[in-house]
């Protein structure tokens, strides 16, 4: 992309790394580096975690990109509880080392967006795409291709973020939430999708490619 609109450090981690900075500095004054020194190491690990880097977007417009960073856990067909539809499933597991911001698979408009609360089971888990806290967005392409993501909470996550809203309009790679410490993201596509990445690749946002739609 010839720019970048979203900080690098994700604005969602602004208040976290404020108040642990915070943190470190007061006790580094009162206590010296003994003191301190876990305050910082805390930091540094919410830099890491909050960080959001600019990507890359592949040039082939029938490529479905992956909407996290992450391991693949899941790819095979499962049925579309949210469209209704038996449709080809490819998940994305994100462990607390992986940037947690969430971008847009595919060119298109959001036609449908729900939210479930639920339980926080490990997310490695195939229960936990039906049984997390989890919020929806299902988009329709220009060509009609509707693609349904799901951001699924985690063992540890507690609090799950999208911006999208029916009849938002989204490019690949668009920033479009965010989920706080762990967690995954499933994505439903259609049937005849050609799947390009197999179960434990490792993805990233925007870059990599999940599947082809044909």
């Amino acid at each position: 992309m010839s720019s970048y609109p979203h900080p690098i450090i994700a604005r969602e981690g602004w208040p976290f790394i404020a108040s642990t900075l915070a943190v470190a500095l007061i006790a580094q004054v009162l206590g010296g580096f003994a003191w301190a020194a876990f305050p910082w190491l805390v930091l540094l690990f919410m830099l890491q975690f909050f960080r959001d880097p600019p990507r890359a977007i592949p040039a082939d417009p029938a490529a479905v990109l992956s909407p996290a960073d992450g391991r693949i856990v899941s790819v095979e067909k499962a049925r579309d509880p949210y469209l209704d539809r038996e449709a080809l499933k490819i998940s994305v597991f994100m462990n607390v080392f992986n940037a947690h911001s969430n971008r847009i698979p595919v060119d298109g408009t959001v036609i449908k967006t729900e939210y479930f609360s639920g339980s926080f089971l490990n997310a490695e888990l195939a229960k936990a795409s039906l049984e997390n806290e989890r919020a929806v967005t299902c988009l329709r392409t220009a060509a009609g291709h509707e693609v349904t993501c799901v951001q699924v909470a985690g063992l540890i996550a507690r609090r799950i973020l999208c911006y999208a809203k029916t009849g938002d309009r989204f490019a690949r790679g668009d920033r479009y939430g965010f989920i706080r410490f762990g967690s995954r993201v499933d994505v439903y596509l259609p049937l005849q999708a050609v799947p390009r990445a197999s179960v434990g690749d490792k993805v990233h946002a925007t870059e990599s490619v999940l599947a082809e739609l044909v």
